[in-house]
């Protein structure tokens, strides 16, 4: 492995020295208007910007507004995926790259050799709505929004974002999707729930400008997300097309304030959600390919000059109706400006080359796009320098510091929804039962927790799945009932695909059954390691825990509250009930 990054480094040392820069004499210094508004950003007439306009060709011009995807972890060069990609960069068909799953040292190694082969600087980009590790291994993780709200602490937020932007700096991304403002007003949403900072509007307002701001201080672009509001629906839009039975009035007074209020404090990008509403569109074509939603609604009624960028085009709520080459067009023909995650960018980009030689789109409509994403790059200052330094890496990514501020978040978001019986702390006695909850098949949930379980408290740990049994049932019936304490934890969280956010009828029977029996005078304690929203399943629970997120620093944080170590001051920034205009 260490072989490998030193021929790499060789590798990039060598390429300096003959990379093909695009700057000139035209190039001046950036600004310093690092937290200037995206429509001072992207009103600006510049230079460099309009040298390179000028110099394009239009199928470089379309390949500007193309961002593929990538592992962001090493690739031999007969890679079959590896050639394809390096061929569209190489021949400037793609305009960015998106990191999936990989490394630090070999998403930095990846990101230098993508920009030294590009005619142009590329817009690297990556998801990191709870920090770079949610891509990149051995960057730090943090906790998702919704505990980031438990806190009602912005300026956690705020160090967070700044974190976050200098490990992705570090590693040569230049575009974080997030934050996510979608409010989560129904508590069944099995893909935003806990992605969200919650159903209070102020208060993800709030958020959400901290974060904002954590991120382009330090020259990273935000992204707010799901425009425009992916909160009441209970599709996830990977698997399906989910739908938001919302009026413009309703949409007014709730889902796009969030986004309003991050457009007017600066925001440099906003993403498309892959959902329909009706009532705006007048039938079920989803947000990313409406002219309505894109352009009338985003550019020109709430005013954004930023970049419009469409959600992944690979995810299944798009193909229900159309072809790729359907969609290419019409995320286009509504005003997108980066199309993310074509499934083939070839076909993407041969699609939207032949209807603007076919008078389907104008290229005058490819340039203004154009001309808004070389203003980014601009103002990233990609066109002095696109390459990352390896050497700074150690001393950038998962510093002491940085896994200190991910520890003060885990511990201060732990919140206690309920506690009726003074349950907290708890007592170390004889006989203590700890019993896993979980929805998912053939899982390890839970593994790591009962080790620490077992070491603070000497509880045994028994499972139920959503495969159990009716002999599962009575066995853990029998041990509930005999164990001087219950520790009950659950881990329902968002994943990519889930289809409920809630715990099988049968489990729901079993825990009710338990809180119904259970002597008073013993203690009952549920945690939530994902939603919060499981309560509403167990109104009998006489103690309720929440910790928003899996991690082990979500579990350390319990250990702490559970032997008094630590107390919480945290607030359920969610309601428990579907919210209604």
């Amino acid at each position: 492995m260490l072989i490998r990054y030193i021929m790499s480094a060789v590798f990039l040392l060598f390429n300096m020295l003959s990379a093909p820069w695009s700057t000139s004499a035209l190039a001046q210094d950036v600004p310093d208007d690092t937290l200037a508004t995206a429509q001072k950003i992207f009103n600006r007439k510049d230079n460099w910007v309009e040298q390179q306009l000028g110099q394009m060709t239009l199928s470089e011009k379309i390949g500007q507004m193309l961002i593929a995807h990538s592992p962001a972890k090493f690739q031999s060069a007969d890679n079959r995926e590896y050639r394809k990609l390096y061929d569209l960069i190489s021949k400037g068909k793609v305009g960015g790259v998106m990191f999936l799953k990989g490394n630090t040292y070999e998403a930095a190694v990846l990101a230098n050799r993508f920009q030294l082969i590009a005619p142009r600087p590329l817009l690297i980009s990556a998801d990191m709505e709870k920090g770079l590790a949610m891509r990149i291994d051995g960057a730090t993780e943090f906790a998702p929004n919704m505990a980031l709200s438990a806190t009602g602490n912005s300026g956690l937020v705020y160090s967070m974002a700044e974190v976050i932007a200098r490990e992705a700096k570090a590693l040569g991304i230049h575009q974080s999707y997030a934050p996510n403002v979608d409010l989560n007003t129904n508590p069944l949403n099995p893909v935003i729930n806990t992605r969200s900072y919650g159903d209070n509007i102020p208060l993800t307002i709030e958020m959400a400008k901290a974060f904002i701001d954590g991120l382009q201080s330090k020259r990273i672009i935000a992204t707010a997300k799901h425009f425009p509001g992916h909160g009441d629906v209970t599709v996830d839009s990977h698997v399906n097309l989910p739908v938001l039975q919302a009026d413009k009035k309703r949409l007014e007074a709730i889902e796009l304030r969030p986004f309003k209020a991050a457009i007017d404090h600066g925001v440099m990008s906003v993403m498309i959600g892959h959902l329909a509403v009706p009532e705006i569109t007048g039938n079920l074509t989803p947000a990313t390919l409406s002219w309505r939603i894109v352009t009338k609604l985003l550019r020109k009624e709430l005013d954004f000059e930023g970049l419009i960028i469409t959600d992944a085009l690979n995810m299944k709520a798009l193909y229900q109706n159309y072809t790729l080459e359907d969609i290419s067009l019409r995320a286009v023909e509504a005003g997108n400006d980066l199309l993310l995650f074509s499934p083939d960018p070839e076909l993407t980009h041969s699609t939207i080359l032949s209807a603007v030689k076919n008078g389907k789109l104008s290229e005058k409509q490819i340039d203004k796009s154009v001309r808004r994403i070389l203003l980014a790059k601009r103002w990233l200052g990609l066109d002095s320098n696109r390459l990352v330094n390896l050497n700074s890496i150690p001393r950038q990514v998962s510093i002491r510091s940085h896994r200190e501020l991910a520890e003060t978040i885990a511990y201060s978001s732990i919140t206690v929804v309920r506690d009726k019986n003074k349950s907290l702390p708890v007592r170390r006695q004889g006989n203590m039962l700890h019993i896993i909850l979980e929805n998912k098949k053939h899982s390890l949930s839970g593994e790591t927790f009962s080790k620490k379980l077992l070491h603070a408290f000497g509880t045994r740990t028994i499972r139920i799945g959503v495969g159990a049994n009716s002999l599962d049932y009575r066995n853990a019936a029998d041990k509930a009932k005999h164990a001087s304490a219950v520790i009950i934890s659950t881990y329902v969280e968002v994943l990519t695909g889930a289809k409920s956010m809630e715990l099988s009828d049968r489990q729901q029977d079993f825990v009710n059954m338990l809180a119904r029996d259970f002597p008073s005078s013993r203690q009952l304690l549920m945690i939530s390691f994902g939603t919060p929203y499981l309560i509403n399943q167990f109104p009998d629970i006489p103690a309720y825990i929440c910790t928003y997120s899996s991690s082990e620093l979500s579990e350390d944080a319990v250990i702490r509250l559970l032997k008094g170590k630590i107390k919480s001051a945290a607030k359920l920034p969610v309601s428990l009930t579907a919210i209604t205009p």
